[in-house]
């Protein structure tokens, strides 16, 4: 009996997400396959998680051999995986130190945790951290507060204090905003889930000046922009710019759940009994990460990110090119790329292009967000080309696109 899955969910699961409607079974390189057998390009990537493709086979055999050995103990012991990913981490960035968790929402909680100790032993009890509208920094409380977006906030008001939003991209924005009560300021170096928006020249580096001069920390929430996104190991990389502090997530265990914030030498404030995790930073997630990382630095996964993401970005221009007026404007960097409509017509030419066999995000109402694995070779690209002419040619002709 074939078991119908989206009953299930609709019977079982808490409605927190308006699902697409494609149940996927399994997933090998940049293509997944549903119940019923139909392929799919995915430019998803698990939401720019899997970035060496589903099911690497460098990923899956070290899952394998170390849940053979040994998938979890507390961090009152040493384990080697742990040890071995911190040095592949540290060893290829400018921080000095690392602790693992478990999601990019933990990440950024225990980085914010540092900015707050930091402020008081070296700033006389700042609090503050300036954050930017638009970004997404996690949904727990306190990243809600911290995500410059009112449709996270407003139901969830009176809101964690400690916090100030003000626009990205807007260096006066944020020496505006700068007071003796400021710790720190947080930003994406490329916003993701608000739009794939990319700074003018300049801005980080400004912030960088800024905060040196101000004596803050600089925090780089690199959870959608690290691990070679944007065509460097770290997103930060690509603007020749180092933070004091950086959060990852995501794509670093390539789907086994695991996240990081990493620091200098100079505010690594914190100590026993400050912070701590369960889970974070065990055996098994930390073998898959160290393999993932490893093999993205052997193989130069982020300059094969760079090459093909500027063929992409070519191809998804002379896309717009040839559908003016419905198509607006083209940006991003690297592999993380978003198109623009002229209309809200986002969620319809997603639902047209996974029927013809293309996985995408409507990251805002008029724009649609890609970001495959960082291993796609042109010829997918141009492959999800041709399925997103036909779904955008579905959206226009359906009657209330």
């Amino acid at each position: 009996m074939t078991t119908d899955w989206k009953a299930q969910e609709a019977r079982y699961y808490m409605h927190l997400v308006n699902r697409q409607p494609v149940v996927i079974e399994r997933g090998e390189g940049v293509r997944v396959w549903d119940v019923e057998g139909k392929e799919y390009l995915d430019f998803t990537a698990g939401w720019a998680v899997v970035n060496l493709g589903h099911s690497h086979p460098v990923v899956t055999a070290a899952i394998e051999y170390q849940a053979a050995r040994l998938i979890q103990t507390s961090n009152q012991f040493y384990t080697v995986p742990q040890l071995e990913l911190a040095e592949a981490l540290i060893e290829s960035c400018g921080l000095d130190k690392v602790f693992f968790c478990n999601s990019g929402a933990e990440a950024n909680e225990g980085a914010v945790k540092l900015a707050k100790k930091y402020g008081r032993l070296h700033r006389d009890g700042a609090q503050e951290i300036i954050t930017m509208l638009n970004s997404f920094h996690g949904r727990t409380l306190a990243m809600a507060a911290a995500t410059g977006q009112p449709a996270y906030q407003e139901r969830w008001k009176p809101l964690t204090p400690g916090f100030v939003n003000v626009p990205y991209d807007d260096l006066e924005a944020v020496k505006q905003a700068t007071t003796t009560a400021t710790a720190a300021v947080m930003v994406e170096p490329v916003q993701g889930e608000g739009g794939v928006n990319v700074p003018t020249e300049g801005y980080l580096k400004g912030l960088r000046e800024w905060c040196d001069a101000n004596g803050l920390l600089l925090i780089f929430d690199e959870i959608q922009t690290g691990m070679g996104r944007l065509g460097t190991l770290f997103g930060h990389q690509s603007f020749d710019v180092e933070p004091d502090v950086m959060t990852l997530a995501k794509a670093l265990g390539n789907g086994v759940p695991i996240g990081a914030f990493l620091c200098k030498d100079s505010c690594d404030v914190l100590e026993p009994g400050d912070h701590g995790s369960t889970f974070g930073g065990n055996a098994l997630a930390t073998a898959a990460a160290n393999a993932t990382v490893r093999y993205m630095i052997e193989n130069d996964v982020p300059g094969h990110a760079k090459r093909v993401g500027a063929y992409m970005r070519s191809a998804l221009e002379a896309f717009m090119a040839a559908h003016q007026p419905a198509v607006a404007d083209v940006r991003g960097m690297g592999l993380l790329l978003a198109l623009q409509f002229d209309d809200t017509i986002a969620a319809k030419v997603v639902a047209a292009s996974n029927e013809e066999g293309l996985l995408l995000n409507p990251v805002r109402p008029d724009a649609i967000r890609f970001m495959p694995p960082l291993i796609v070779s042109e010829a997918e690209v141009d492959e999800a080309m041709a399925k997103l002419d036909r779904g955008l040619a579905r959206a226009l002709a359906s009657g209330d696109a």
